[in-house]
């Protein structure tokens, strides 16, 4: 399974680049709202940090036309740029037609809840679906058990579109939709921080280092 960041922050982007465990980026209104630099320049630069590697920015429009429209802008920021599209009639004819028709622009379906969603998005042309794990269990419902049921019925209809765990919200959603078979993990930076971190690992890093003062003040080489 793969690690996607879910961040529009540069400095987490390029300390995560560091740790060599991301493999793209995805972001939404929401994360790039909290950022001060423009949408376009801080788009570019995600792009260009990212060197290659996919990078899914969101459109805003609800119609089919000015989601195609607004899709095209967003791939033309950069040859990583994967458009992400919400679920739903409109964003079905939108992927639909990038994939056949404009210039087959890889499509990030997202918002996705159910199997039948993720079975639409997929025969529509999606590059990625991204059903939202966290948003499920909000609710009362089994979001890592939907990741399970999409990915073995891709499996059993034969059907190759990498399946994306997102709103991810610790690191036991990440064991699990692991466990569960999704390809990609898209994962807020604070998750990440926790997935690397353990007690016991700081306890015994602690040891260590006190152990060999003290060996050090005995005055042995």
């Amino acid at each position: 399974m793969q690690f996607f960041l879910d961040s529009a922050n540069l400095t987490e982007i390029k300390e995560s680049l560091a740790w060599g465990v991301i493999a793209g980026v995805t972001t939404n209104p929401t994360l790039l709202s909290r950022e001060d630099s423009a949408f376009e320049l801080l788009a570019r630069e995600i792009c260009t940090l990212m060197q290659g590697s996919p990078v899914s920015l969101e459109v805003l429009a609800t119609t089919t036309d000015a989601m195609v429209e607004e899709a095209l802008k967003l791939a033309a920021l950069a040859p990583n740029v994967v458009v992400k599209i919400p679920m739903g009639g409109e964003g079905l004819k939108a992927v639909s037609r990038l994939r056949r028709e404009e210039k087959r622009v890889p499509c990030n379906v997202t918002l996705i809840f159910s199997v039948s969603q993720a079975l639409l998005a997929a025969r529509a042309g999606a590059a990625y679906i991204s059903p939202f794990i966290g948003r499920l269990d909000d609710i009362g419902w089994d979001g890592v058990g939907l990741v399970e049921e999409i990915v073995a019925v891709f499996r059993r209809q034969a059907l190759d579109t990498p399946v994306i765990a997102a709103s991810i919200r610790h690191p036991v959603h990440v064991q699990r939709v692991a466990a569960a078979g999704a390809h990609i993990a898209t994962v807020p930076f604070s998750v990440l921080q926790q997935m690397a971190a353990h007690p016991l690992t700081s306890q015994g890093v602690a040891r260590f280092l006190a152990d060999w003062t003290r060996r050090q003040g005995e005055g042995r080489p």
